[in-house]
């Protein structure tokens, strides 16, 4: 099932808007390569926390 930035699974509720999209991005491009759901979304959370620490949001703002 494919998430977007309104439909997402309930345990990224709790991150930062910014975060989320990042995970649900990676989520969905994990699931076309055949993993689980439940293996890409943990995969995806820390993926997309990682990349938020090595890509802060100050850096977007100056793009």
């Amino acid at each position: 099932m494919p998430w977007n930035k309104h439909d997402y699974p309930p345990s990224m509720k709790n991150l930062e808007p910014r975060v989320r999209e990042k995970a649900v991005d990676i989520a969905n491009a994990l699931l076309r390569d055949g993993y689980e759901e439940g293996r890409s979304i943990a995969i995806a959370t820390s993926q997309a926390e990682e990349w938020n620490v090595n890509h802060p949001a100050e850096q977007d703002e100056k793009q």
